[in-house]
């Protein structure tokens, strides 16, 4: 099984060319704001890519996905399964997918940032069965990096991980910490396309499950 992998293209997802595959995933912040024309841009997009399935999170970017929930989801349409804190199986394999990252600040431009501890309540709704995790922020310590040096991640997100096992765990956010990491029989892949300056230096991240 062939997944083609894209996160945090924040508009840009027209810029680059997406290799077949199987099932594409994007994990989140596809738009600058969520605004109606960004998101039927991103569904227009969606609907001309070849792979039979396609899944999509939003991220803290996608503002009407958190505030104006259905009618976001409208604006999507049936380009793509849409999840938020749900899952879907897709040719046997059972995906979870979360727009959910760390509190960072009390600015009102970011959504679903939840505060730690009450974080661990999303993450403990994970299935244990869960084959390909998707989230937007990742888990302390794997890929998420800043430029600083600090690690942001989020360490229940971690502790969850750990204890389900994913095949594969997609997520983003942190653009500067883009890569692959594999650990206790888990794929990590922060599927960034653009680096911390919004400059698309990477394209989509191909793997076979």
């Amino acid at each position: 099984m062939k997944l083609v992998l894209m996160s945090d293209s924040h508009g840009a997802h027209n810029a680059i060319p997406v290799p077949n595959g199987d099932i594409f995933v994007h994990a989140g912040d596809f738009s600058g704001m969520g605004r109606e024309e960004e998101v039927k841009s991103f569904a227009e997009f969606l609907r001309k890519l070849p792979h039979k399935h396609k899944i999509v999170i939003a991220g803290n970017h996608e503002v009407s996905f958190e505030r104006n929930r259905e009618e976001a989801e409208k604006w999507l349409g049936d380009s793509c399964t849409y999840l938020n804190n749900s899952g879907v199986t897709v040719e046997g394999l059972k995906f979870w997918g979360s727009p959910v990252q760390p509190f960072f600040d009390n600015t009102n431009t970011w959504v679903f940032g939840v505060h730690r501890p009450e974080i661990k309540d999303v993450w403990d709704k994970i299935p244990e069965n869960t084959d390909v995790l998707i989230t937007h922020g990742g888990p302390y310590g794997i890929l998420d990096k800043l430029v600083n040096g600090e690690n942001v991640g989020c360490p229940y997100l971690l502790t969850a991980v750990k204890k389900i096992k994913p095949k594969l765990h997609v997520f983003g956010h942190i653009h500067e910490a883009m890569g692959i990491k594999m650990l206790d029989g888990t794929l990590f892949v922060n599927a960034a396309i653009l680096d911390e300056q919004y400059r698309l230096i990477q394209g989509c991240t191909v793997i076979e499950l």
